[in-house]
């Protein structure tokens, strides 16, 4: 018994000592351009997913032999900088009208992707890998 309460002084003891320690916690500031800046990427990649999804987008990818579910999972894996870039194409275009220039912009990005290697969605590429 007498061990026992040795070992449980001990640990208190040292518990104790321990607890009058400094302890530090690091914080920065934010800048509010960082905040934008995350806000915005995460804005652009909604707009382009919503835009993708749309049924006439579909179909219209369909027909030049694009699958709608590769061309999501590419643009989740995409760079921020890439999304912005396609969704302010998205932005340019005409109101109702003209998305054969943003379905040909999609078509380059998911080809250049293929031939790079880094994804297989059209079967007439051929990787460089």
């Amino acid at each position: 018994m007498n061990i026992a309460k040795r070992l449980t002084a001990s640990l208190l003891i040292a518990s104790t000592t321990l607890m009058g320690l400094p302890l530090t916690a690091n914080a920065g500031i934010v800048s509010t351009d960082t905040t934008l800046t995350a806000d915005a990427a995460v804005a652009n990649r909604d707009q382009v997913t919503s835009f993708l999804v749309r049924a006439d987008v579909q179909k219209a990818m369909q027909e030049r032999g694009v699958n709608g579910a590769d061309a999501l999972q590419r643009v989740e894996s995409m760079s921020d900088a890439e999304v912005a870039q396609l969704a302010g194409r998205i932005d340019q275009a005409p109101a109702g009208g003209e998305i054969l220039g943003i379905l040909f912009t999609i078509f380059i990005i998911l080809l250049v992707t293929d031939i790079l290697g880094l994804t297989k969605v059209f079967p007439f590429t051929r990787s460089a890998r």
